[in-house]
């Protein structure tokens, strides 16, 4: 995020960069200025730094909506997209909805704030003493906990998770405000740094000391701050005397992904009477069906807020809670444990159901008549250096109600993502940085250059992001050494892999004999590419897309060509994925491997979205869809930028259709790339033709 400062008279103008770095907030600015006494004290979040200025204004070259609250807390203005708000000389908070986490104080002062198709300003009546405060997004562990595989010893290194949490009310259901659980590593004793503080909030979790439901019941142990406790039934207590049983006719997996979804939802509704008072869609929609004092319960105790929220039949509610962004499955075997803070980090449902290994991942007959990107020519060229052995042991995890599925364990799934511990370690090292977004390009076989074309139409095409793409053609394996272990946040291959290495002009390239790689994230485009890609993230990458077996030539243009457009739309990885499966018959074949959620650039309005589309009797019925990202995560709220929208939605999820005229639905398409769907097929907003729509 830039924000870039009117200048005065008698000085140059002021820029202030923001980013995270390792737990830390850094603001750069090019003229010192001394910071004030007790300044991280007078927002009424808390923030890590903050630092003052002077200036006239200030400019965000993005679209966000801005909150003005004054000196009480109370929301004085609430500025969208299009609109202005003027407000007389007060003191006032500015809260907008950044990426980074950033509030703005200033006293005695009138100011103007305006919102238009492209950009954020902010204006006040004279040079203005400004103060900036920011807080990290804790997006990586604080400490590592030491745990052995004993189930009370992993049950106790579990119950530190909810000491990340930077609040105990229902406001730790905005994504900002839960920070990342402590790392966990197995070993010989179990070992408690002592600055873990875990929170008492008068809620416990009685289970079965076993792995299995240790694991299923972390991420709702995180969410309430809850003690832990062995117990031959499950269930929930509090220290107010309430009982919960998750021991149901249900099962109890299903039923702790429940209880974690409705104390989630209604907290969400119940925060509306809190810092941000916004007139919340799933509020309206629940409020005439639940017996519920939303006022009276913000300000009540979390133990007794949990008791009064499970009260509330799951299915009057059940169709407004958000899509959940993540079902992962995992074997409960010790060593898994220590991925576990990974995945309550995305606040993911977690299953442990043993699921049915097999053989082969199935591919259709047609494959075998057409032209597919592990053609006979290659293999019998590459036959005499030998074929590594493939993996066979496959497992299909079951497809939950989440927008994605991950997979934890020692098999390749089908149709989930492949979590590795080494993936999200090498995010952690990620340095975060406002350089350009460096892309590389292999095209190791000239019969794909249909793909080459497409994606060189893609990749670079934001104008508001710097990108740095580079096209590389017939690599040696020497060349194609030196492209995967030089820096870049991305790495597109099209051509030909075996299960032991790139396939390159004078032989193969096995990633397993490279020391370490620079490539974040990648897409391996071509058939047999697991085993190369699992190796890419064991060597130092964060996430790629990888195929199980042969993939048609024709499917793989079209998934390439969806994949790269995502990317550039600021899709995560594995959403990227999960909507371009659907371009091909053998979509099937592709998965995610290490940390899906990892984005290659930043959406436009900040959350990404898929629009559906359909003719209606006065117009267009448009549907959007929102997908979570690690800076919008599950509990962030969106306003749909249509002229007669006036609520919030939360994020992740489909959001109401709306009724719009051709000339609105062109407007709001011209505004940012976006992705549509209608008659089950892909467009893209700046390419679209409306007239075609049925």
């Amino acid at each position: 995020m830039t924000l870039t400062f009117e200048p005065l008279a008698d000085r140059p103008g002021l820029e202030v960069i923001d980013q995270i770095e390792r737990q830390r907030y850094r603001i750069h600015t090019p003229t010192p200025i001394a910071l004030r006494e007790g300044a991280t004290d007078v927002f009424q979040y808390p923030v890590g730094d903050a630092v003052q200025i002077r200036t006239r204004a200030i400019e965000l070259p993005t679209v966000v909506m801005v909150y003005v609250r004054d000196d009480d807390g109370a929301i004085a203005a609430e500025v969208a997209q299009f609109e202005s708000e003027t407000l007389p000389s007060d003191d006032y908070v500015l809260d907008p909805l950044t990426q980074i986490k950033t509030y703005m104080r200033v006293e005695d002062t009138a100011i103007e704030v305006t919102v238009d198709s492209e950009r954020t300003r902010i204006e006040f009546d004279s040079p203005t003493d400004l103060l900036i405060g920011a807080r990290s997004q804790h997006d990586r562990p604080a400490a590592t906990v030491t745990t052995t595989e004993q189930p009370a010893d992993v049950m106790a290194a579990v119950e530190t998770f909810g000491s990340a949490l930077k609040a105990h009310d229902p406001e730790r259901s905005y994504p900002t405000l839960r920070g990342h659980p402590p790392a966990i590593e197995m070993g010989d004793s179990l070992d408690i740094p002592m600055d873990i503080d875990s929170p008492d909030t008068g809620v416990t979790l009685e289970l079965p000391p076993d792995l299995a439901s240790i694991f299923v019941a972390a991420p709702l142990s995180y969410y309430l701050g809850a003690s832990l406790a062995p117990a031959s039934e499950p269930r929930l207590t509090t220290d107010t005397g309430f009982t919960y049983s998750l021991d149901t006719a249900r099962g109890f997996e299903s039923e702790v992904g429940r209880t974690l979804k409705r104390l989630f939802f209604l907290d969400c509704v119940t925060r509306t009477e809190g810092f941000h008072q916004i007139d919340l869609h799933e509020r309206a929609a629940i409020e005439p069906y639940v017996d519920l004092d939303f006022e009276s319960l913000y300000q009540r105790p979390l133990a007794e807020q949990v008791a009064t929220y499970l009260q509330v039949p799951y299915d009057v509610i059940e169709d407004h809670i958000p899509k959940w962004r993540l079902t992962t499955h995992i074997d409960p075997v010790p060593a898994n444990a220590e991925q576990l803070p990974y995945v309550v980090d995305d606040l993911a449902i977690v299953r442990t159901h043993q699921q049915q290994r097999l053989n082969q991942a199935s591919v259709p007959a047609e494959a075998e008549a057409e032209f597919t990107r592990d053609d006979v020519i290659t293999r019998a060229a590459s036959s005499d250096t030998g074929t590594a052995t493939a993996e066979t042991d496959y497992v299909e995890p079951q497809a939950e109600d989440s927008l994605e599925q991950a997979w934890i364990g020692d098999s390749i799934p089908i149709g989930a993502s492949k979590l590795t511990k080494a993936a999200f370690e090498h995010r952690l090292d990620r340095d975060t940085n406002a350089e350009d977004i460096t892309i590389r390009v292999v095209q190791n076989d000239a019969r794909m250059d249909e793909e080459r074309q497409l994606v060189d139409e893609v990749y670079g095409t934001r104008d508001d992001l710097p990108f740095d793409v580079t096209v590389h053609d017939n690599l040696t394996t020497a060349e194609l050494r030196t492209v995967l272990t030089t820096d870049a946040e991305f790495f597109h291959y099209i051509g030909h892999t075996e299960h032991d290495g790139f396939v390159c002009s004078d032989g193969k390239l096995d990633v397993t004999t490279v020391d370490s790689v620079g490539i974040d994230t990648f897409l391996l485009n071509a058939c047999n590419s697991y085993n190369q890609g699992l190796a890419l993230v064991e060597k130092g990458a964060i996430a790629g897309i990888v195929t199980l077996n042969e993939v048609l030539n024709d499917g793989a243009v079209r998934i390439g060509e969806a994949v790269a457009r995502l990317l550039n739309c600021g899709f995560p990885l594995r959403a990227a994925l999960t909507i371009a499966r659907g371009e091909s018959i053998l979509g099937g074949q592709y998965i995610v491997v290490g940390d899906g959620g990892i984005t290659v650039a930043q959406a436009d309005g900040g959350i990404p979205n898929l629009l559906e589309i359909e003719t209606v009797e006065h117009g267009y019925s448009v549907e959007m869809n929102t997908y979570s990202t690690d800076n919008k995560g599950l509990g962030a709220i969106m306003h749909p930028h249509f002229n007669d929208c006036t609520e919030y939605y939360l994020v992740p999820g489909p959001i109401d259709a709306v009724t719009v005229s051709s000339d609105e639905l062109l407007e709001f398409l011209n505004m940012q790339q976006v992705p549509i769907k209608t008659d089950g097929d892909l467009y893209w907003s700046s390419s679209i033709d409306l007239d075609a729509i049925h």
